[in-house]
């Protein structure tokens, strides 16, 4: 015989269960139909379109004046961007500083570089050598201790590359002068208590919480400035890929499947510094709402603080194990 409390055969064992259904969304049907037939009407006008010339685009991919413009710009964004974060830090520093007159000039240095364009301060800098035609150092209103032509030593090269450098230092330093202001300020005061230095607290206890917050816009700060190389024709700097593309265009006059080939090396390399941002904001993310496995062959996620912790290994996976009956 069977049990008096099994259910009956056939019947829903839970009293009263609601039997929820998705709400139906036709709208989000038609907008994908929408999307992806104006996406394959964008394919076929890029495909279909014989001005494009193709096999023009396939041709100078490679070349070596094209790949040697590739390697400039790459060095012209890394290199300015590297000189740019050191100035930002500095100038960041310089705005929480109790001293009034750094305080002053970091703020109108970043007043200047951003409020002026950057074509207008390359420019400047191309003509560097008219304005100043010798430099010198030494006593100011005194005697000169070496001195030197301006064209021996700002070349276009370094035209450019200061140009940008000091430019985009500017926002950076804002971006991280934000990053310095989001880290709670009691961290600092721990630090203070535990007799570090002023220093070793900004190494290692501020800036590293900072970068979650610095390094997400520094990340779209470099891929615009991988583009904004294009810009150093105003000094003139004629090595950049814009520049390279351009002059064989209008050598053999196809200059559109040239700028395609541009812009498909800019939308390369923008595709791995995005991967690298990606990992970079993950990695300076951790324990702060980001999903972290754990180190001895979990299996199952863990997230924010709390995945942090399990993850690192130096607590028990479950702690109320011992006391819960």
């Amino acid at each position: 015989m069977s049990s008096s409390n099994a259910p009956a055969s056939g019947r829903d064992p839970v009293p009263n269960r609601i039997h929820a259904r998705p709400v139906p969304r036709p709208g989000r049907l038609v907008a994908a139909a929408v999307v992806l037939v104006l996406a394959a009407m964008v394919a076929n006008a890029l495909i279909t379109n014989d001005n494009f010339r193709w096999d023009i685009v396939w041709l100078y991919l490679r070349d070596v004046v094209v790949l040697r413009g590739v390697l400039w710009t790459l060095i012209l964004t890394f290199a300015s961007m590297a000189i740019a974060v050191a100035l930002a830090v500095t100038l960041a520093m310089m705005r929480r500083s109790d001293n009034p007159v750094m305080r002053w000039v970091s703020w109108v240095y970043i007043w200047f570089f951003r409020g002026t364009p950057i074509y207008t301060q390359l420019i400047f800098w191309g003509l560097i050598a008219v304005l100043y035609p010798r430099l010198s150092l030494g006593i100011p209103f005194g005697p000169e201790f070496f001195t030197f032509r301006t064209d021996d030593v700002i070349t276009a090269f370094w035209a450019a590359l200061l140009g940008l450098a000091l430019n985009e230092a500017a926002y950076l330093a804002e971006i991280v002068r934000a990053g310095l202001t989001s880290v709670d300020p009691g961290q600092t005061e721990a630090a203070k208590a535990l007799g570090m230095k002023d220093g070793k607290i900004m190494r290692r206890v501020v800036l590293p919480q900072a970068m979650r917050v610095i390094v997400p816009p520094t990340g779209n700060e470099t891929i615009s400035m991988l583009k904004t190389t294009s810009l150093v024709v105003a000094v003139p700097f004629t090595l950049e890929l814009t520049y390279a593309t351009s002059a064989i265009g209008n050598r053999n006059f196809l200059p559109i499947p040239l700028l395609v080939i541009a812009a498909l090396w800019y939308l390369l390399i923008t595709s791995i510094l995005m991967v690298g941002q990606h990992y970079l904001e993950q990695y300076y993310g951790r324990g702060f709402g980001t999903v972290t496995r754990r180190r001895s062959g979990g299996k199952g996620p863990g997230g924010g603080r709390q995945g942090a912790i399990a993850a690192a290994g130096t607590v028990r996976q479950d702690v109320n194990r011992e006391v819960t009956p």
